[in-house]
C-alpha cells in the first residue's frame, strides 16, 4: 500500500503494526519503532481528510513519538506531524528539507500537477491551517502563504472543496476564498474526540497489560 501511495492505509496498517508490542514480545522493540516512523511518514504523505487527521492523532498521542528524534532518518516527523495535528501553518525550513531527503523514492514522486507527493500533502495541510486563522483571505495573500501562484492556489482550492477536505467558497469576482465558520469547530471538536478514543486505548492496554503480568 506504501508502494501503491495508498499512504493512508498503509500509515493504519504501520500504526498497527507498531502495536503489537503490547500483545506479543516477540517482535524487538526497535522494529516495532521503525514501523512507528513509517505510519508517521505515510500520514504526512496522505491527502487531507478527516480519516488522515485520525490517524495523525493516534500516532500524535502515542508516547513512544518522542523516540523518533533519536532516529536519523525519523529525526524531524515528530515535530512536523505534531503541527499537522494541531493544525499549525508549517513554513519552509530545515526540517522539511531534511524529511524530504528521508523520504524513499516512490514516495518523492512528482504528480500530475507538477507537485512532488509532499509538496501537495504540505500545501493542502497549510490551506485547512489558513482556515484556523482566516474568515477570508485573498488568493495574492494565501498564495504567498502556501508558495504558489494566484492562479494554482485557486486551483487547489477549488479541488479540496470539491472533495470534501477544505469548507468555503470562492469569490472569483474579488479574488477571495471564504472559509466556512464551522470548519475551525470541527476541527476542535475532532481532535477533541480522537484525543478521548486514543486515550482511553492507551489506558485499556495498559491495564490487558498489568492482568497479564500477574496471571
Amino acid at each position: 500500500m506504501d508502494k501503491n501511495r495508498k499512504f493512508l492505509s498503509a500509515a493504519s496498517r504501520y500504526y498497527d503494526l507498531s502495536a503489537l508490542g503490547n500483545e506479543t514480545d516477540i517482535i524487538d522493540a526497535d522494529d516495532l519503532l521503525e514501523f512507528l516512523g513509517r505510519a508517521a511518514t505515510c500520514a504526512i504523505l496522505a491527502p487531507s481528510s478527516t480519516q488522515r487527521q485520525r490517524i495523525l492523532g493516534m500516532v500524535y498521542n502515542d508516547e513512544r513519538l518522542g523516540q523518533l528524534d533519536y532516529l536519523s532518518h525519523f529525526a524531524t516527523h515528530s515535530s512536523i506531524l505534531s503541527k499537522m495535528y494541531r493544525a499549525q501553518v508549517i513554513r519552509r525550513d530545515m526540517d522539511l528539507t531534511q524529511f524530504e531527503d528521508s523520504l524513499a523514492d516512490h514516495q518523492k514522486a512528482i504528480m500530475g500537477d507538477g507537485l512532488t507527493i509532499f509538496q501537495r500533502a504540505l500545501i493542502e495541510h497549510n490551506m485547512v491551517a489558513a482556515s484556523q486563522i482566516y474568515s477570508s483571505i485573498y488568493f495574492t495573500a494565501l498564495g504567498q502563504l502556501l508558495g504558489l501562484s494566484k492562479e494554482k492556489t485557486e486551483k487547489v482550492a477549488s479541488k479540496m472543496i470539491l472533495d470534501g477536505s477544505l469548507k468555503a467558497c470562492i469569490d472569483q469576482v474579488d479574488g477571495i476564498l471564504c472559509f466556512d465558520a464551522q470548519e475551525d469547530s470541527h476541527v476542535k471538536k475532532l481532535m477533541e474526540w480522537d484525543g478521548a478514543i486514543t486515550s482511553f486505548c492507551m489506558q485499556m492496554n495498559s491495564v490487558v497489560d498489568q492482568v497479564r503480568q500477574n496471571v
